[in-house]
């Protein structure tokens, strides 16, 4: 029972299916059957289908809700076959074989434009960033390599009518894992860029989305500073019938691609010199041009308005008369010789459209490098590799405008199919071989000999191209068809109306100007129209030599060969030998690599969900070559299973084999086999698999297992039905005799109160009784004793108060006595009271007259004194006795000599306020000056160094503070005195200012090393600090140019150095010290007197370093580090160290 719910809640390829999941299994295989089937899913929902292991995908035009986070847990580690299809079982698949046994991978996902593609190989990025494993550098990498694709989704891809997010560029990642599959990086290439888009764009399409993004979602400041404007009909490139897409907001991508960019490590520098790329790249196009004749009658061209030029010029940063000069005329060198030409208008023309394009390819190049370098990994230790492989589809127009872009995008699908078919047979006749199984060889139609035709380099397509592009005289598309007339006609995939093959003649459907190839997905009729130009693809040395004179650095990079120094008279290599050679190494990588398809097809061409149109998804089935992998696939053995899971899922087809097995798989399966009766030729045994030939035996297995299923449905409701009646008549049997228990109980507890009761109240009775005696019997004994107590009480209660009588007789004749006493004594107390009283009226009336006969002597006395102004003089007195109290107070109280001491005595009166706020001034000074008076030499000029750091880092440097207690020592190694230091000492002929031990900081990891730090009058020297005698590098001060360090508490600090002179060559300094306050003022004070100019202190969280060619970042952050208080610093890429801070 187990081990069938287990087996049922599986989802297999063949369980619940909607068609056929796996097309190897089509019965019958025709186009029709396999288009129907096609439908037929597509019309459910079900998008992914099989052949084999290749994942057919049609695009639905919708979201669908098959790519949730839950999905990614259902088919993570599992089997390939044994979920319903879907493009997260091939990502699985090729991730676990890489992950587990040590594969290299490739996914290569083709199809034509709108079919998906993008989208298929975002999906198989995310899946694997999202089973692999997590960590802090780990989802770092993961996040670059992700963000990669929005950046490379603006600069590549535009709006086509097939298609609103066409791809126009091929484009193959390599993602990097380690042993345990953890991402460590990536690597991109790309190939082909449509970059004629930039100038042109057929009706109803886009030019590439970052023209518009930009232009839609930059600020106006940005967009003052590029020169541009909002309006998009501003723009001779850009397409206005086609300038918005429906559903997409250029602007919010615009936001969304600069974020791209930081997170993939793009400086902001960088990412606005980028921008001024593209706004030059738009401008370029609204450059014109108008006729002008000389006296010879030589046509020339000048440019009609100066303004759109002048501001390219200022963008790119290059002088405008010579850029004029490069539209107008053009330079041809040839051994010692230079002629210089004039340009016409039309070739004016094209030299402008050249640049444009020229100018965003080399960009396009420029950033999938640069991406490159931020994401590749930085170890060197062996690397599992993951390729995904996104490139353009067979290209067929109907309209016949096939030129030499399709041709070259059907060569390298040419190419892909061979490599498809080669290992295709090759992973099948390995499987044979490994599971013992006899390999019979497979007709198919190899396709080799239409490579041949186009690539071959003596007579090929391609090779007669670069043959004719290079030949000296008049050479034009039509010598060329008549090159390849003449060499191509008797090829039996090569057809022209002007070969000398006659079957051709009156063929009307193939014009005179074009040449078909019968590729292996069907004839394609070319135009030779402007195949000669495009594979020229030409840029006039004078315009690149232009573009190197720029003082734009990103511009110059790009253009390498426009240096004098360097010019190559060799003429470089043709568009088309340059795909060859990339095409040639991508088969020779991908031949490396186990691969894994992903077929894309288009269900319509309205763009619309629901519709399935059968023409254009039969055409498309016919270029993708999908009928012919399946015959493949299907030549030898159709289905294969092993073991284990053939057996667990069809054992209940026989009875020895169900529920369980206890032998080996195969002897099961063997028995399963033999019971069922299925002749022998229609399957092998291999040593892991079985191996099913045709698809109707296994459909009749899984009839047969579809109704025994049935049987075992119907046998477990029975069995079901039965537990659930038999477990419900235990439970009212279990009832039944519970309740007879308890009633049982119930009976005999009632029966046994009534009885006890009974038996309580007899009880109870008999104690009254025996109660009731015993207490008639106590109280008569209680009465008895209670009569001879009375009598005795009565008799001495007689006697007590015949005592009492007496006892009072005696207290009343003493109290008598006592009376008669107290009354006299109070008399005679009264009579002496009496003449006390006497006695003190007289002595006061004595007091008041003597005191009222003083009172009248002092009124005569003063009286004679008395004159006018006597209140003046009076309150003149009063004063003065007030301020010398006031002055003699002041002195006892007065503060202590420190000028620190900020203490004064209170105020004591209000009218001497200003007067006591000026003594205290007069005070302060006072000591101020006693106390500066006590200073040397030496003193002052520390005090004077606090000074002049107080100015320059008073707030704003937040370690400043903490540094103010600390004296300046200056020479911290006492150099003249330490012996280890005598042989350095030795060599610095000057006053050492300062000497300490610094730490300098590695651009490779962030780490420091510690070095000696000496500083005299002239110069500044970095020694190493363990042989404390190598000199490593010296500065004179006057080649010091600046000081740069952070705002926060941390010693960090960068000594910026002249271009150009000897110190510069090794680059900048970034060194680490916890005395950062005293060296930069010493710095500060010895440049000052040396050059009488003051060095520039940059203070900000984030600036650039200098390491010798690259310059890089140091940014700033508060954070809490894992070392405590210290702050650290660590690489975050190859343009960015990140200092970690501790938060205050």
């Amino acid at each position: 029972m187990g081990d069938m719910s287990k087996m049922e809640v599986k989802t297999s390829l063949l369980d619940n299916m909607i068609g056929v999941g796996d097309m190897v299994l089509l019965e019958p295989l025709t186009e029709k059957s396999f288009i129907e089937n096609l439908r037929k899913r597509f019309n459910h929902n079900e998008i992914y289908t099989y052949i084999g292991s290749v994942v057919i995908s049609i695009n639905p035009y919708r979201s669908l809700p098959i790519y949730t986070p839950d999905k990614v847990e259902e088919y993570r580690n599992r089997n390939f076959y044994e979920l319903s299809p879907h493009i997260y079982a091939l990502a699985d698949e090729a991730y676990r074989s890489l992950r587990d046994q040590d594969k290299d991978q490739c996914i290569l996902i083709t199809g034509e434009s709108g079919a998906g593609k993008t989208e298929a190989s975002k999906l198989v990025m995310s899946y694997v960033a999202a089973v692999c494993g997590k960590g802090a550098e780990v989802n770092q990498v993961k996040e670059q390599l992700l963000q990669s694709n929005p950046v490379l989704e603006a600069f590549g891809n535009a709006k086509t009518v097939r298609n609103d997010n066409s791809s126009r560029f091929g484009k193959y990642m390599d993602i990097e894992f380690d042993f345990k599959g953890d991402p460590l990086g990536g690597v991109i290439s790309n190939y082909l860029l449509e970059k004629s888009r930039v100038v042109k764009q057929p009706r109803g399409e886009r030019n590439f989305h970052i023209f518009y993004q930009l232009l839609s979602g930059a600020s106006e400041d940005m967009l003052k500073k590029l020169k541009l404007e909002r309006d998009f009909s501003k723009y001779n490139y850009l397409s206005l019938d086609s300038a918005t897409v429906t559903g997409v907001d250029d602007a919010s991508c615009f936001r969304t691609v600069k974020n791209a960019m930081q997170i993939v490590g793009f400086m902001d520098d960088e990412t606005q010199s980028v921008l001024e790329l593209v706004g030059a790249v738009l401008k370029l196009g609204n450059i014109e041009f108008k006729p002008e004749s000389r006296v010879n009658e030589v046509d020339e061209s000048r440019v009609k308005d100066k303004n759109e030029l002048k501001e390219i010029c200022e963008l790119l940063g290059i002088d405008q008369s010579v850029l004029e000069r490069a539209f107008s005329f053009r330079t041809v060198e040839a051994k010692q010789e230079k002629v210089s030409t004039t340009l016409n208008v039309a070739q004016a023309y094209y030299a402008r459209d050249a640049l444009a394009k020229n100018l965003y390819s080399r960009l396009f190049t420029w950033l999938v490098n640069r991406i490159n370098e931020s994401i590749k990994a930085q170890t060197k230790k062996r690397k599992k590799v993951m390729g995904v492989l996104d490139i353009y589809g067979f290209e067929i127009f109907e309209s016949g405008e096939n030129s030499f872009e399709q041709f070259i995008i059907n060569y390298c699908n040419e190419k892909l199919q061979q490599i498809f078919i080669e290992l295709t047979l090759k992973e099948e006749q390995e499987e044979y071989i490994r599971e013992g199984i006899e390999w019979t060889h497979i007709e198919y139609f190899n396709n080799s000999v239409i490579c041949d035709l186009i690539e071959n380099n003596t007579n090929g397509i391609m090779a007669m191209l670069d043959e004719e592009c290079l030949r000296p005289g008049t050479v034009t598309d039509s010598t060329f068809l008549e090159k390849l007339n003449q060499i191509c006609a008797d090829h039996q995939h090569f057809e022209s109306r002007m070969s000398k093959s006659s079957k051709f003649l009156n063929d009307h459907s193939l014009p005179h100007n074009c040449f078909r190839i019968q590729h292996y997905a069907g004839k394609v009729l070319y135009h030779v129209d402007g195949f000669v130009d495009k594979n020229n693809d030409l840029l006039y040395r004078d315009l690149s030599q232009a573009m190197w004179k720029a003082n734009h650095s990103l511009i110059k990079s790009l253009f390498p060969d426009g240096n004098p120094a360097k010019i190559n008279l060799k003429r470089p290599p043709t568009a088309g030998s340059q795909f060859k050679a990339s095409v040639a190494t991508l088969m020779k990588n991908l031949q490396t690599k186990n691969p894994n398809y992903i077929r894309c097809i288009k269900p319509n061409d309205q763009k619309a969900s629901h519709i399935f149109t059968d023409s254009l998804v039969c055409h498309q089935v016919r270029y993708l070559g999908l009928m012919e992998n399946v015959r493949v696939r299907r030549a030898g053995y159709a289905f294969r299973q092993p073991y284990e899971a053939c057996l667990e899922r069809y054992k209940m087809l026989c009875k020895q084999t169900w529920p369980h097995w206890r032998g080996q798989a195969r002897d099961g399966v063997e028995v399963l086999l033999k019971d069922l009766q299925i002749p022998a030729e229609e399957y092998s045994y291999g040593r892991s698999k079985i191996f099913i030939r045709n698809p109707r035996t296994l459909f009749s297995l899984e009839e047969q297992r579809k109704r025994r299923l049935h049987g075992l449905a119907t046998l477990i409701q029975k069995i079901f039905r039965g537990w659930k009646a038999r477990t419900h008549f235990l439970l009212m049997k279990s009832s039944q005799v519970t309740v007879a228990a308890w009633y049982r109980r119930y009976a005999q507890q009632k029966k046994y109160k009534k009885t006890k009761s009974s038996a309580v109240i007899v009880q109870s009775f008999i104690r009254g009784w025996k109660a009731r005696k015993i207490l008639r019997e106590l109280k008569y004994q209680k009465r008895c004793k209670e009569a001879v107590t009375t009598i005795g009480a009565y008799w001495h209660g007689t006697q007590a108060r015949r005592e009492l009588r007496c006892l009072k007789e005696e207290a009343r004749n003493r109290r008598a006595v006592t009376v008669i006493w107290a009354s006299w004594q109070g008399t005679k107390a009264r009579r002496e009271l009496r003449c006390l009283k006497e006695e003190a009226r007289n002595r006061r009336a004595v007091t008041v007259i003597w005191a009222s006969w003083q009172g009248t002597k002092v009124r005569r006395e003063y009286r004679k004194f008395f004159r006018a102004h006597a209140g003046k003089r009076i309150y003149e007195f009063t004063i003065q006795r007030i301020i010398q109290k006031y002055f003699l107070e002041l002195k006892n109280k007065m503060p202590s000599m420190s000028p620190c001491d900020k203490t004064w005595p209170a105020r004591p009166y209000l009218f001497l306020d200003s007067t006591h706020k000026e003594l205290r001034r007069i005070f302060h000074l006072w000591t101020c000056k006693k106390y500066r008076g006590q200073f040397t030499d030496q003193k002052k000029a520390i005090y004077k160094e606090k000074l002049e750091a107080s100015e320059i880092f008073k707030d704003k440097k937040a370690l400043y503070p903490s540094s103010v207690g600390q004296p300046f020592q200056g020479d911290y190694l006492e150099i003249n005195k330490n012996p280890r230091y005598q042989k350095l000492n030795s060599l610095v002929e000057e006053k050492i200012i300062f000497a300490d031990i610094v730490n300098k900081i590695n651009r490779a990891n962030g780490k420091g090393a510690q070095r000696i730090f000496l500083l005299t009058k002239n110069k500044f020297m970095l020694a190493d600090q363990k042989s404390g005698h190598q000199v490593k590098s010296i500065v004179p001060l006057a080649e010091l140019t600046s000081v740069s360090m952070s705002a926060q508490s941390d010693g960090f600090f960068a000594l910026r150095v002249k271009e150009g002179t000897t110190a510069a060559a090794k680059g900048d300094f970034l060194l680490n010290s916890e005395r950062i306050i005293e060296i930069i003022t010493k710095l500060h004070r010895a440049g000052l007197d040396l050059t009488k100019e003051k060095i520039q202190i940059e203070i900000t969280d984030e600036f650039l370093v200098q390491f010798k060619q690259d310059k890089v970042c140091v940014k700033f952050i508060q954070s809490n580090p894992k070392n405590g208080t210290m702050a650290s610093c660590k690489r975050k890429n190859n343009r960015l160290l990140e200092v970690t801070v501790p938060s205050p």
